[in-house]
């Protein structure tokens, strides 16, 4: 399953993002570390159901809606200097390393200092946020590979020794794969002897493979209460800004669950349909003025950039039966996978069980009801019958 990692500074509103993405119960509070063991739920990312080209709706949609499910974690708050071990840093960013990309939790209304202490409301500049968990994330990674120089250079007397092998063997266990630290290693210029790297070679590394590995989203959360411009501020970031209220988002999911509220997660408006308290009207209006300026609670949007934007993933949806879109107990369209772009139906064979990879014979499209090539790339919403010798 993709894997989204939440980080940030403490009291950013990380775990209320949590809560609010996955509705699990964790400990949110007003003061620093209030998470310390990480949490890990499941989150959904929405698209569009393939089942609305047809005449009835597939039972696993909420009405042509499609959740595809998505990792999302929440670790320790990050403090100043948290590479060096600060705060509870090292646990912080070792939890990162199997994350495929960071939600980076900024406190727009700038009500919490750098510590993730309280302040009054605006006193904090959240600019200066932005590119925090970038910074220690490649400042860690940087102290890694310079930790364990020493060992490349003791290998490096070796008669066989490569350089390309030696950082791949090493930087693999950060989450890269080996095809981004190849892909890095072209990018850098660098010198074959690691004798010769500075601090600079090593820092450059260590920025290019984070690109590659752990692309961040700015989720600048609490922007119910954030005074002007700081949203305009951060909007002149280089990287992604979702505009978010983690608490309005909380508040409309319970009151859907309870009937109060129909609202699906990512819908930018909502429809009162229970009975309410002139309080709990009063509150849901100010929520819905501020998704009406920003097109939603942000909370959805933000993972729906991650995965479809940044990570450029697509949505495919493996049937045995291309006709019904079924499965073998007839049920419709009853799983979805998110896929890399450019991954192909075999990729797909390989997604729904290792075995059906390896069996891997052909596939069908299910809306053509013909077979498609094995280099063809799957598109997002593709109906794909996978024949496989496995069954």
């Amino acid at each position: 399953m993709l894997s989204l990692a939440l980080a940030g500074k403490p009291n950013a509103g990380k775990s209320t993002f949590y809560r609010a993405a996955t509705m699990a119960d964790v400990d949110v509070g007003n003061y620093p570390f209030t998470t310390i063991d990480p949490n890990r739920g499941v989150t959904h990312a929405r698209t569009r159901c393939p089942c609305l080209d047809r005449e009835e709706r597939c039972g696993n949609c909420e009405g042509g809606v499609r959740y595809v499910p998505v990792e999302l974690l929440d670790v320790a708050g990050l403090v100043p200097g948290a590479h060096e071990g600060r705060g509870l840093g090292n646990q912080f960013l070792d939890e990162l390393t199997d994350a495929d990309a960071i939600l980076a939790v900024v406190d727009a209304a700038g009500e919490t200092n750098d510590e993730g202490e309280p302040v009054e409301v605006g006193t904090y500049d959240p600019v200066e946020e932005a590119d925090f968990v970038e910074a220690e994330l490649e400042q860690w990674l940087a102290g890694i590979i310079e930790g364990n120089w020493e060992s490349v250079v003791r290998k490096s007397r070796s008669p066989d020794f490569d350089i390309d092998d030696a950082l791949t063997e090493m930087l693999t266990g950060f989450g890269a794969t080996e095809y981004d630290v190849a892909a890095s290693l072209r990018a850098v210029p660098y010198a074959e002897d690691p004798q010769q790297w500075t601090d600079e070679d090593r820092e450059r590394l260590a920025r290019d493979v984070r690109e590659r590995t752990k692309p961040i989203v700015l989720v600048a959360n609490k922007t119910d209460v954030a005074p002007d411009g700081n949203l305009e501020r951060l909007n002149e970031e280089d990287k992604p800004v979702i505009p978010t209220t983690a608490d309005g988002e909380r508040a409309l999911r319970t009151a859907a669950e309870s009937g109060a509220v129909e609202y699906l997660p990512g819908d930018d408006d909502f429809d009162i349909t229970g009975e309410i308290s002139d309080a709990q009207r009063q509150g849901l209006e100010t929520i819905r003025s501020v998704m009406a300026a920003h097109g939603g609670t942000g909370i959805q949007r933000a993972i729906d950039t991650v995965v479809y934007d940044v990570l450029d993933m697509v949505t495919a949806y493996p049937v045995q039966n291309e006709t019904k879109w079924t499965d073998g107990t007839g049920d419709v369209l009853p799983d979805a996978f998110l896929l890399p772009r450019g991954s192909t139906p075999k990729d797909l064979a390989y997604a729904v069980h290792s075995d059906i990879g390896d069996g891997y014979l052909h596939a069908v499209d299910g809306r053509s009801n013909r077979r498609i090539a094995e280099d063809y790339e799957l598109e997002e919403g593709d109906v794909i019958k996978v024949v496989s010798t496995a069954k």
